[in-house]
């Protein structure tokens, strides 16, 4: 891997459909960067902040942003594959629809967000501030939801089938048509105090 990048801003730079290929960015600002349909393959960004960046169509795999700040950026139609957020904060981004598949999403910041639709599979979300997030309609197989924050987050019509929805009070968020299996069954019927056989 190259040398990182460290400590460097930048300010309305045209990446549109750039390929970032193993480069390393530490505590960089993106301000205004357009990175509309570009393709990252085993980039590190670590501690940057993001303001404003155009990530529409833009596709990662096997990336990592850790410790990110996200405020006000553009996420349509993203794909992050195999990738590492671990405590990244989203504010005020336009989320939808994403597509999160496998990877690390452990103690990030989502609260509030709009993910209707979203499609998120085989992902660790240990412990993820989904507090008041917009889940509805949203697909959530296979992921690790463990201590995740959930309260009042909409689960309407969501597809939550093999997520471990150990710290869901089935009673503190909007659930209707939701879809689980029957081991989740059990477990929030045993949430909601109940004994089963």
């Amino acid at each position: 891997m190259p040398e990182p990048v460290e400590d460097v801003t930048y300010r309305q730079q045209d990446w549109y459909a750039e390929e970032l290929v193993d480069r390393h960015f530490v505590r960089c600002e993106f301000f205004d960067v357009d990175l509309t349909e570009a393709v990252s393959r085993g980039a590190v960004f670590t501690e940057c902040v993001f303001g404003t960046v155009a990530f529409n169509a833009s596709r990662h795999v096997d990336s990592a942003f850790t410790r990110c700040t996200f405020t006000r950026c553009n996420l349509f139609e993203a794909e992050f594959v195999g990738c590492k957020l671990v405590g990244s904060s989203f504010d005020r981004c336009d989320l939808r629809p994403l597509r999160v598949d496998r990877g690390d999403w452990s103690f990030v910041a989502l609260p509030g967000a709009d993910l209707r639709g979203a499609r998120i599979t085989d992902v660790r979300m240990r412990e993820a501030d989904l507090t008041g997030a917009d889940l509805t309609g949203a697909v959530l197989t296979g992921v690790d939801l463990s201590g995740a924050q959930l309260h009042a987050a909409k689960l309407t019509r969501a597809d939550l089938r093999g997520s471990d929805l150990s710290a869901l009070d089935p009673t503190a968020v909007e659930r209707a048509g939701a879809r689980v299996d029957v081991e989740q069954a059990v477990t929030l019927v045993q949430a909601l105090g109940f004994q089963v056989g």
